[in-house]
C-alpha cells in the first residue's frame, strides 16, 4: 500500500498526502510546497509517507 501512495505522491503529491494523514497540517503544508514548487511538494510528500 506504501508503494501506491509514493506512487500517488509523485503524480500529485497533495493527494498521497491526504491519503496518509488526512486533512492535518502536513496536508496544507503539502498544498502550499506543491503551489511554489511541484519537486518540493513531491519531496515532502514522500518523506511523509516514508516517515508512517
Amino acid at each position: 500500500m506504501d508503494l501506491l501512495r509514493i506512487i500517488i505522491a509523485i503524480l500529485l503529491p497533495p493527494l498521497g498526502v491526504f491519503l496518509q494523514v488526512g486533512f492535518g497540517g502536513a496536508f496544507w503544508l503539502n498544498i502550499i510546497l506543491t503551489l511554489l514548487g511541484y519537486i518540493p511538494g513531491i519531496i515532502h510528500a514522500v518523506w511523509v509517507i516514508a516517515r508512517r
